[in-house]
């Protein structure tokens, strides 16, 4: 073959596959073509008259789900109840415009064995009507995963706002008000996302992370406000709390701000390895921070409290709680009388610790009785208080001489404007002089050293 029949050859070739090429290109658009595309969008409006729309808006949501769009409301009011969502449903609405109401006994939605549950811009109110026995919460959802439940708002629920049994996934920048029991309940969550939502006017609890049995849950709870919760079911703690993590491991509480709570801010109930890091706690009708039971392993650090019957209490070792950090914390006003009566200890503490426990760096002012209290009748063990500073307290630093050879370290403190600076107590009687000025009745064990002390 000669160069010139060579180089036409290949010119063939080319211009065959470029025909052969745009002969496909013209065949795929004419099939596209052929097959009308559907719309990313389905819209569901909002019924002109007050009408029940249960039926029609389950047979939406059920065909765009499965034709994976999403379903956009319009403005306006939908009354329904007892709404199932399937997975992959992306629901969402006109924000702060379209409501779904409660027109029943409810619960008004819920979702089973989910996946990919999207819900958006939408209010649940729960229109003040009495949800039946078997309902426990407005929302309810069990073993859904990955379930993103944002900029939405949850309003008059006569029980729950939103319940979660065993799912994973967020629940971020919703607002959860004017409900009778609490607002979020989350049960052996998997590594659930709880940020930035607005919570109040409750009845019994805000932000509750539990698990049925102790082990590792994983959520994140942060960036939370938290405001006016009641206990209207009574008790001494179970109810009445901002944020409440109950045999939840490896949670954090991070950078929330909770004010009014009838008992505490936050409470951290049988949960190891918790985190309770940079809150803001204001007018704490009972401890602002509470650490208790059978805990091992807590970060208190960083936390402002603000006015409550005690400050932080990491305690209960007779239960096993012990191991932890207290610092860097700014404690002031802890001069309330508690919301129920209890003789041991007082009210009025800002720090106590009784296991295993550092206490560095924090700041203590106005303690109606103890600064910082060590240990409680014979529950202490390996304290350390260094490099705090207390101020205007009867009494600055205690530390419990109850507990036979069991060690405490208070060194290197400021404390100023208490009466008594250091003593030792058995429980709440004190039982030795100052500390601070003569360590002639304190046991082998306890160490009182570097101390600066002064009237002001």
């Amino acid at each position: 073959m000669t160069e010139d029949q060579e180089r036409l050859s290949r010119r063939a070739l080319l211009g065959a596959g470029v025909i052969a090429g745009a002969g496909t290109l013209v065949a795929a658009q004419d099939a596209q073509a052929a097959t009308p595309l559907r719309p990313v969008i389905a819209e569901f409006p909002a019924p002109p008259l007050q009408q029940d729309v249960s039926d029609a808006l389950q047979a939406a949501m059920n065909e765009t789900a499965a034709q994976g769009q999403i379903l956009q409301l319009g403005a306006g009011n939908f009354f329904c109840s007892n709404l199932s969502l399937p997975s992959g449903l992306s629901l969402r609405g006109v924000p702060g415009h379209t409501r779904l109401v409660l027109n029943g006994s409810g619960p008004l939605l819920q979702g089973i064995q989910g996946d990919r549950i999207c819900l958006s811009e939408l209010v649940f109110d729960g229109n003040g009507l009495s949800l039946s026995d078997d309902v426990s919460a407005l929302l309810w959802f069990s073993q859904c995963e990955r379930l993103d439940l944002s900029s939405c708002e949850i309003t008059k629920s006569s029980k729950a706002g939103l319940v979660l049994e065993q799912c994973s996934g967020s629940v971020i920048g919703n607002q959860i008000h004017a409900i009778g029991d609490v607002a979020l309940l989350s049960y052996n969550a998997r590594a659930l996302q709880i940020e930035r939502n607005i919570v109040s006017d409750c009845g019994n609890g805000g932000i509750l992370v539990h698990r049925w049995s102790e082990g590792h849950d994983g959520s994140i709870i942060s960036s939370n406000q938290v405001s006016n919760i009641q206990a209207q079911s009574g008790g001494t703690g179970q109810n009445g709390n901002g944020i409440n993590v109950f045999r939840a491991d490896n949670v954090t509480i991070s950078n929330n701000k909770v004010s009014d709570c009838t008992f505490s801010a936050i409470r951290a109930n049988a949960a190891s390895n918790v985190e309770v890091l940079g809150n803001t706690c204001h007018r704490s009708g009972e401890v602002a921070l509470f650490v208790e039971f059978g805990f091992q392993g807590a970060i208190v650090s960083n936390n402002l409290i603000e006015t409550a019957a005690n400050g932080i209490s990491i305690t209960n070792f007779r239960e096993g709680g012990r191991l932890a950090v207290c610092s860097n914390n700014v404690l002031r006003d802890i001069t309330g009388a508690g919301p129920y009566a209890k003789d041991n200890p007082s009210f009025g503490v800002g720090i106590a610790v009784e296991a295993d426990t550092s206490v560095t760096g924090n700041v203590v002012e106005d303690a109606r009785v103890i600064g910082i209290n060590l240990g409680w009748g014979p529950y202490m063990r390996n304290l350390i208080a260094a490099q705090n500073t207390v101020r205007s307290a009867p009494v600055g630093i205690a530390v419990s001489f109850a507990a036979e050879g069991q060690s405490a370290l208070i060194s290197q403190n400021i404390i100023a404007g208490c009466p008594v600076n250091i003593a030792g107590f058995k429980w709440d009687e004190q039982v030795s002089g100052d500390l601070a000025i003569s360590t002639e009745d304190l046991p082998h064990s306890i160490r009182v050293t570097d101390n600066l002390v002064s009237a002001a």
